[in-house]
């Protein structure tokens, strides 16, 4: 990974602008002394509610007019006819109508006069009594707006955009769809926090890579930062569709009507083959992280199958690599909203990181650790830095045992080959169930028990030499901590969590939207093996990322695939195995034939980031002896499910 970037949030105000920002939110009488936290001292019932409709300078949908997105605003009256101006919490999001917004899928609702009774979520039903406005933008082409989704591009990405340009007074916008009376964000001082679950975070990752002045923080939740490592890795397609599903999924009624011509740009743009096309550079967020002006605090669940955690690793890199101000949460579920697996916690930290990057106020969370990392269910440590320094890549190399496909790991250069052959109806459960055992399809290579844990932290990859028997060929490679644990069960449909029926609160309630949300707990499993990191590659992208081509049968070939960043300790007592074999059922499509692979052991290898490197792996597996084969199938979480095509904002 790239050089760690010592972590410090938002750099002091001067003197003379700080004391002018604490002038605006404190009376006289309690403005000697520094405040550390917002309180709840607005009324949430007396709010100002209020639409308007910004330009956003597109006319993406071909009617001849520029497209407005609509915004929805919940903001203190007390401060408004008290002239003082507050900073915005905002989520851009294409499931305000269409589909719903977290666990429980709420979704806007107005009064008759159109404006917001229920915004779904509590971000404003706690934090405008604490002196901010939150605002709920409808992407183009979705609810309210004009416009058409393109999934990640230009217009979803700019019309989010456009709002914080007209919140910091650059931009345009009307008190209706149509009309001409213009509407001006005096209330606020312009500091913009994004934040948003998938698709929504997704949004603050690409605005924040345009730079956008006023926009202060983003908190991304399980989100995307290049889409074409959404739909493909490697060339390897992830899903059976491109894009242009996922646009129609959310499109209004009126969009559909209307955006026929960016549908079909999608398809065209995203063919199947899995190559590279200027689409996916313009979706690619990743390439722009040295544009990034905003600190990020980055939300993301190891295991993770819709929004795999490959977007985590890259992204955090391109940022650490530019020095942004950043934090990380990791939790050991799939795609679930930290609000749902840890929520008192959750609610506390993001209340500090907002009045922090927002208000400005010296409340220490810049000093605390980078990051939390969950390392069994609802046990939580923390990193001061992440990765921790020590951190090293390690070279670890695969070699033959005394069984064919069951092999050692270790540091020592192996000899020989191994082979197996596709079968697309087994996946990464299959392969560890049966690491102990000759099976035809994987080669696994296992360590011997650890003396001593041993931490991985970050991003791998593993070099493969590999002769295909026929022209098309697709590959997996797996880490997996072979050991009995309890787990969260990231691969039932909760995805690490079960919803209760009792509810808590977080906020102020009204008659038409309800502060109060199912409370959850740990969903847990107990296994005799966990699943560390993935990835996936089209072995004809041998030769570059960006296009791929036909194989010729009975030629080796060389191809590092990229696997996904994790933190995971194994365990005094269980072994580390790397898997490699052809399709990863219902993770990736298969090729179109079934070949038989034949691995060079002498030129494969796994890159793995080991706290204190190589020394570590060598401490930790020296004076172990050989594990006792497992003689019956290890126990572990349910096979992957076919998982959704939609960066889905629920749960």
């Amino acid at each position: 990974m790239p050089k760690r970037m010592r972590f410090t949030i938002w750099r002091p105000l001067a003197t003379a602008a700080a004391a002018s920002l604490l002038a605006a939110f404190l009376s006289p009488a309690t403005a000697q002394a520094a405040p550390q936290e917002s309180r709840p001292v607005y009324s949430y019932e007396n709010a100002v509610r209020e639409a308007v409709w910004v330009d956003t300078g597109l006319d993406h949908d071909r009617d001849g007019k520029n497209d407005r997105v609509a915004v929805d605003i919940v903001r203190p009256r007390e401060t408004a006819a008290q002239g003082r101006k507050v900073p915005v919490i905002m989520d851009a999001s294409p499931y305000y109508s269409c589909c719903g917004r977290g666990n429980e899928s709420q979704k806007k609702t107005y009064d008759a006069d159109g404006d917001v009774v229920q915004m779904p979520l509590y971000y404003d039903n706690y934090f405008v009594p604490r002196g901010y406005a939150f605002v709920g933008v409808d992407l183009a082409g979705t609810n309210r707006s004009d416009g058409c989704v393109d999934v990640g591009g230009r217009s979803d990405i700019l019309s989010a955009k456009a709002v914080v340009d007209w919140l910091n007074g650059r931009g345009k916008a009307y008190t209706n769809r149509t009309g001409t009376t213009k509407a001006k964000a005096t209330w606020t001082n312009g500091r913009t926090g994004m934040i948003g679950k998938s698709w929504d975070g997704t949004i603050a990752n690409g605005v924040a890579a345009t730079g956008v002045e006023g926009l202060k923080t983003i908190v991304p939740i399980s989100a995307i930062s290049s889409w074409y490592d959404y739909y493909f890795q490697q060339g390897a397609p992830l899903y059976d569709s491109g894009p242009d599903w996922l646009s129609d999924y959310v499109d209004s009624p009126d969009a559909r009507a209307k955006c026929g011509a960016v549908q079909q740009m999608l398809v065209d743009g995203a063919p199947r083959t899995g190559d590279w096309t200027p689409l996916w550079t313009e979706r690619d967020y990743v390439k722009d992280a040295r544009k990034v002006k905003a600190s990020v605090f980055l939300i993301h669940g190891m295991q993770d199958l819709n929004v795999r955690m490959k977007h985590v690793g890259q992204w955090w890199d391109a940022l650490a690599k530019n020095g942004v101000e950043r934090k990380i949460w990791l939790s050991q579920t799939g795609h679930v909203d930290p609000f749902d697996f840890r929520r008192a916690e959750w609610v506390e930290t993001l209340h500090r990181w907002f009045d922090h990057e927002l208000l400005g106020y010296d409340n220490g969370i810049d000093r605390e650790p980078m990051a939390d990392i969950e390392r069994h269910p609802d046990q939580w440590v923390t990193s001061k830095i992440w990765p921790p320094r020590g951190t090293d890549t390690t070279t670890l190399r695969p070699a033959k045992g005394t069984q064919a496909g069951v092999g050692t790991l270790g540091l020592s250069k192996g000899k020989g080959t191994e082979t197996f052959t596709d079968d697309p109806q087994h996946s990464e459960t299959d392969w560890a169930a049966h690491i102990d055992q000759p099976t035809p399809d994987k080669a696994g290579f296992v360590t011997k028990p650890l003396t001593r844990d041993l931490r991985l932290s970050g991003s791998s990859e593993v070099t493969v030499t590999a002769t295909p028997t026929t022209s098309t060929a697709h590959l997996s490679a797996v880490l997996v901590d072979l050991g009995p644990d309890t787990i969260r069960d990231y691969a039932t449909s909760g995805e690490g969590i079960t919803t209760l029926t009792d509810r808590t609160c977080w906020g102020v309630s009204t008659t038409g939207d309800s502060a109060c949300f199912k409370e959850t707990k740990a969903k847990t499993a107990d296994v005799d093996y966990t699943v560390v990191s993935r990835g996936w590659a089209d072995l004809g992208n041998h030769a570059s990322d960006l296009q791929g081509a036909p194989l010729t049968p009975g030629k080796a070939y060389t191809m590092t695939l990229d696997l996904a960043a994790t933190d995971h300790v194994v365990p005094a007592g269980h072994r580390l195995a790397l898997i490699v074999a052809g399709t990863d059922k219902d993770l990736i499509d298969p090729p179109s034939t079934k070949p038989t692979l034949t691995l060079d052991l002498s030129r494969t290898k796994a890159r793995v980031p080991l706290v204190g490197g190589a020394p570590a792996f060598a401490r930790a597996t020296a004076g172990s002896v050989s594990a006792t084969p497992a003689t019956t199938p290890l126990d572990g979480v349910t096979a992957p499910r076919t998982t959704q095509r939609v960066p889905e904002g629920g749960r």
